[in-house]
């Protein structure tokens, strides 16, 4: 029998829970993990969620399944069945082919072993990931960490969830991010989660050695969980010479996401996983599999043949971006749009203060005047308001003309008292770009430090 939630939660903090047998079956075992369960976790029905009379196994192809819940009758569109379909559903933590493929990316982008058995989990996008991580460890009133700015995904995350948000200013200088220490272990004082990227959206810093060391020594200190999304880490133009998810003990409390979106171009997939200490995994699993469990089987089989392609096309893919970069920058820098080079993303952070506007007027009139589409910086932190992200991902020749439509923009706005000009009626050159659906605060952008931390 369960215990109220205020009991669980009482013994969890007495780290009594440990002794209790839901306590052990709740974490495999691992109860020291029991303090960042969230409420969620804590008061879910776990007996039933790990029961396979609620949620049974994949049967093998030597069982005859009387279980099936959908019919199977052929038709014009059913001829000719996935392999994925005559398989029935996938295993609950997604096909083992898949994570088997991922564990091994692992070792290859972050150096670091899991167990694709019980540290690796299939999710509905990273997006998926991300949510079921919030779900998974954060309640009401938690404080979670992030650095500013930062994908909207994050901070949207933790205010859905209630949480409060502690942002950490940084700014990019040579490629990379930089932050002062003081801000950083402020803030990650009480906190739950850090929440980084790396490198970062939107502005494809890359953070240093030194601060990996330090945010994996803070993070210990603070006993914050790391949740680092590697989307981007494959598109570096310096090669990185350690990972965060690599440093010694930080294994223990870092949990790394990913898709095949970004890298391979397979967001219609919508694969996502993360990867981690198993006692972690184990929370998120027990929330996706009342959220959203089951990602696709094919979907699962098409993102593990991508995930084992030769790697020679993403250097081949690194290389042409980073001309792309080269090129784009020195361009919008004769603008006088002074930006940093990124060391590495998709993206481009492009201040737009010294024309007298605000990122948000930049993209509204951008898209009405020159029919161009990019991210205001506002939806990505406080510091973002002076702002905008271009993207790199598109293509070539639209790009090129939709910096010629910036420089048009560029142009008029430098020009005193500027004439009217109407929208364009010929086809939009489009800079692809996520602009998040919801309400976002706009703040006025602090005066970037003018030294590094270090």
């Amino acid at each position: 029998m369960g215990f109220p939630l205020w009991l669980t939660k009482f013994l969890v903090r007495t780290r009594l829970a440990g002794f209790t047998p839901r306590g052990r079956r709740l974490t495999d075992g691992g109860t020291r993990y029991l303090r960042y369960y969230s409420d969620r976790v804590l008061g879910a029905p776990v007996e039933e969620l790990l029961d396979p009379a609620y949620l049974p196994d994949t049967p093998g192809p030597d069982v005859i399944d009387l279980n099936g819940a959908a019919l199977r009758s052929e038709s014009g569109i059913s001829l000719g069945r996935f392999t994925a379909e005559r398989r029935g559903n996938p295993p609950y933590a997604g096909l083992l082919e898949l994570r088997t493929a991922i564990a091994a990316r692992e070792v290859q982008v972050n150096g670091r072993s899991v167990n694709p058995e019980t540290e690796v989990l299939v999710t509905h996008g990273a997006t998926g990931a991300l949510a079921t991580v919030f779900d998974a460890f954060v309640n009401p009133g938690d404080r979670v960490v992030l650095f500013d700015p930062c994908s909207p995904l994050f901070s949207l995350g933790a205010k859905s969830r209630r949480a409060t948000v502690r942002w950490v200013p940084t700014w990019t200088e040579d490629g990379r991010s930089r932050y002062l220490a003081t801000n950083f272990e402020k803030a990650m004082r009480g906190a739950k989660l850090l929440v980084l990227a790396d490198p970062a959206n939107p502005t494809g810093g890359c953070l240093a050695e030194e601060d990996l060391d330090h945010i994996a020594w803070i993070a210990a200190a603070y006993d914050v969980i790391v949740v680092a999304d590697t989307s981007f880490t494959r598109f570096r133009f310096e090669p990185a010479n350690q990972s965060l998810a690599a440093l010694p003990g930080a294994e223990q409390r870092i949990l790394t996401i990913g898709s095949v979106t970004q890298e391979h171009g397979l967001g219609s997939l919508r694969v996502g996983w993360m990867a981690g200490q198993r006692h972690l995994v184990r929370a998120c699993q027990l929330v996706q599999n009342v959220n959203a469990p089951l990602v696709p089987a094919v979907c699962q089989q098409a993102a593990s043949r991508a995930l084992c392609e030769p790697d020679d096309r993403f250097a081949q893919e690194t290389d042409r971006l980073q001309g792309k970069r080269d090129d784009a920058v020195d361009r919008l820098s004769s603008l006088g749009l002074e930006l940093d080079r990124p060391g590495g993303g998709l993206f481009l952070w492009v201040p737009v203060a010294a024309l007298g506007i605000d990122g948000r007027t930049f993209a509204e009139r951008l898209y009405r005047e020159e029919q161009v589409l990019v991210s205001p910086g506002c939806a990505y932190g406080p510091g973002g308001a002076g702002h905008i992200r271009i993207s790199l991902a598109g293509d070539e020749g639209r790009f090129r003309a939709g910096l010629s439509r910036i420089a048009s923009l560029v142009a008029r706005l430098k020009t005193p008292n500027p004439t009217q000009v109407e929208p364009r009626e010929d086809s939009p050159a489009t800079i692809e770009a996520g602009v998040p659906d919801g309400e976002v605060v706009e703040t006025t952008a602090e005066a970037r430090p003018t030294f590094s931390r270090v």
